[in-house]
């Protein structure tokens, strides 16, 4: 009794409580003796029965994160007491997880006891409230205590707007007029029908462009053109058109990736009739899709940076209705090329027309149109050759211009490349003629490092510029390919061999390594094998597409890919995918932390990690398939 009263006055809360009410809580104590190391509470999940108060031993303290990763760690030894911040303020569950060593003590007293002395007594219970406001002014601790903040702004409409076809929508009628059409006789037309888009016909009744409230107004008004004029001198094009068949989804995203406010829909080969992406977007008002509008109109590198910070949420929403990865992929990489567009504008507003004709492409991932949230810049510049005696002068302003973009995209959150793929690099930016031998170098005189760069810029597309550059180096490439490549396609090959699926070949196990006292494996490696030997194929057969799922898709209807090869294939990576994605946002959201691509499948469910094993499996079997295929003559 003398021994627990003595303790009990240094322990600091007891010291608040008159003397002969100290003396009637030491009867009311419960030892407890811990003679191995044990989880004693799990945070936010067990009900604490007591104030714990250490006698002898200590408690170890932590935050666990999504990824089971320790977070602020903190140890409880003797003389300090544990579960009065978890009992007042957070019904009754333990705040933090709560290991006990091997050896401790602990006096506790009874949940209703303690409660009674914070009634009665004021400056007792102030203390545990002080000592939980006091921490709660930590940003790190505050966000594991209460995770779910706000309520998360809904980005998304009904889940029809990823599985509801085009040919489902009512489309606007297509209203014409022949080309020799004089203007203002197409601007009545325009009024009468009440629609802000003419489409404009030749001689066979063929649309051949587009006349809209915007082309009379910048064409024909500012320009004081007389209106008297055919309406084929004002004609705007490209046309862009979609399948009646595509979804709803995909019409927006073509709408956004060509910057048309108009797309014609075909059916069975002829124009039924068209998409206003104006009238699209009012119709999903909560859609990523105007989220994609809001970064387009965008006026700052502020509000840039902003609109990507909230992507994480955009894509765990996403994700959480059960959206297909390869559609978040799309997401997130039209929302990144709307943030470099904008960047680009923006320096060219401020240093003045380009020299001369070029092309800003982006690269990898960002040319695949497979971004995820570990997302870096991979762009370079093509630009038309010129005269020697200019030739320096070009090439020094698209270098200043390309790192004036790169810096401004690297402060918005997108940032530079570790292996140094960009524009900002003079190796990236260079005339047309100069990539012409780049890629002839690359394949005639191969190697690991060379087919590495030719695999980078092999996964291209274009994002501003004039995009005849781009077409006349694809020409080019496409004649080169024609070329034999046995060495070339050799390492390619051996490129797409070099990460293993992570699965030993004893009892079919996980292989792993530590990272940061986890056991786990790099999805983004796993993932690779397929990108590569898909890269493989494409090459050789002399598929352009640059997106991994379309690139299947191309080589099955060649009969390179058998039905069953395909879809084995195509669900493998966007399984993987979807996981990688999943990890990345609960990262940014829940724990706060910069994403990553480690996996430690303990913490999978014993489906997903069945489901793993079989698509490594998979994987495994094509690689062989690519070995035999491509190196077995050399």
């Amino acid at each position: 009794m003398d021994n627990r009263l003595a303790f009990l006055r240094t322990v600091a809360p007891f010291n608040l409580l008159p003397e002969e009410v100290v003396r009637g809580v030491v009867g009311l104590l419960e030892e407890v003796q811990y003679s191995s190391e044990k989880l004693l509470y799990q945070q936010d999940a067990s009900k604490l029965r007591s104030l714990d108060i250490i006698a002898e031993g200590a408690y170890d303290t932590f935050f666990y994160d999504s990824d089971q990763h320790k977070r602020l760690p903190e140890t409880y030894g003797p003389g300090t007491c544990y579960g009065g911040m978890s009992i007042l303020l957070n019904k009754k569950r333990s705040l933090r997880t709560v290991a006990v060593r091997k050896g401790t003590r602990v006096l506790q007293l009874p949940r209703r006891d303690f409660r009674a002395l914070c009634l009665a007594y004021e400056p007792f219970f102030h203390y545990f409230t002080a000592r939980y406001g006091e921490r709660m002014l930590d940003e790190e601790y505050a966000h594991f205590v209460k995770p779910a903040a706000p309520p998360e702004q809904n980005y998304l409409v009904a889940d029809q707007l990823f599985s509801r076809r085009i040919s489902t929508l009512e489309v606007r009628q297509l209203v014409t007029c022949p080309g020799e059409l004089p203007i203002y006789e197409a601007a009545q037309r325009m009024a009468a029908a009440k629609v802000s888009c003419l489409f404009v016909t030749d001689a066979h009744e063929a649309i051949t462009g587009y006349c809209t409230d915007i082309t009379l107004r910048d064409s024909v008004i500012a320009r004081r053109l007389d209106a008297s004029r055919p309406v084929a001198e004002v004609t705007a094009t490209p046309l862009v058109s979609i399948s009646d068949e595509a979804y709803v989804y995909e019409a927006i995203l073509r709408m956004f990736q060509t910057k048309t406010r108009y797309l014609l829909v075909e059916k069975a080969g002829r124009y039924v009739g068209f998409l206003s992406r104006n009238k699209l977007l009012s119709d999903l008002a909560q859609s990523p899709f105007m989220f994609i509008q809001a970064v387009k109109l965008a006026q700052s590198p502020r509000e840039l940076k902003r609109r990507w910070e909230m992507v994480p949420d955009i894509v765990n929403q996403l994700l959480s209705r059960g959206v297909k990865a390869d559609i978040v992929n799309q997401v997130i990489s039209t929302v990144v090329d709307t943030i470099s567009l904008k960047v680009i504008e923006q320096v060219l507003a401020e240093q003045g027309p380009a020299p001369a004709r070029f092309v800003f492409m982006v690269l990898g991932s960002e040319g695949r149109k497979e971004q995820t949230l570990v997302t870096d810049q991979d762009n370079a510049i093509i630009y038309e050759d010129k005269a020697n005696e200019h030739r320096e002068e070009v090439r020094a302003w698209f270098l200043r211009f390309a790192t004036t973009v790169s810096d401004e995209l690297n402060h918005i959150g997108l940032h530079f490349c570790t292996g140094g793929f960009m524009a900002k690099n003079p190796k990236w930016t260079h005339s047309l003629s100069h990539w012409k031998r780049n890629y002839r170098q690359w394949m005639s005189e191969s190697n690991p490092e060379t087919v590495m760069q030719m695999a980078t810029f092999f996964d291209c597309h274009y994002l501003h510029g004039d995009a005849a550059l781009m077409q006349e180096l694809y020409d080019f490439l496409r004649e080169e390919l024609t070329q034999p490549l046995d060495r070339f396609l050799f390492y390619m090959t051996r490129n797409a061999l070099q990460y293993e699926p992570p699965l030993t070949s004893f009892l079919s196990r996980f292989r792993t390594f530590e990272q940061e006292g986890q056991r786990v494996f790099d999805l983004k490696k796993a993932m690779s094998p397929i990108v590569d030997l898909v890269r493989v194929y494409a090459l050789r057969h002399q598929v352009f597409e640059t997106n991994t799922g379309q690139r299947l898709a191309r080589l099955r209807e060649l009969g390179v890919f058998k039905e069953k090869e395909y879809q084995e294939l195509l669900q493998a990576y966007y399984y993987l995918m979807g996981m990688r994605l999943q990890k990345q946002a609960r990262q940014l959201i829940n724990d706060r932390e910069a994403p990553t691509n480690y996996l430690d499948p303990s913490t999978l469910t014993q489906v997903e990690q069945v489901t793993l094993k079989e698509i490594f499996k998979v994987i495994g079997d094509f690689q062989l398939k690519i070995k035999v295929s491509f190196t077995k003559s050399l």
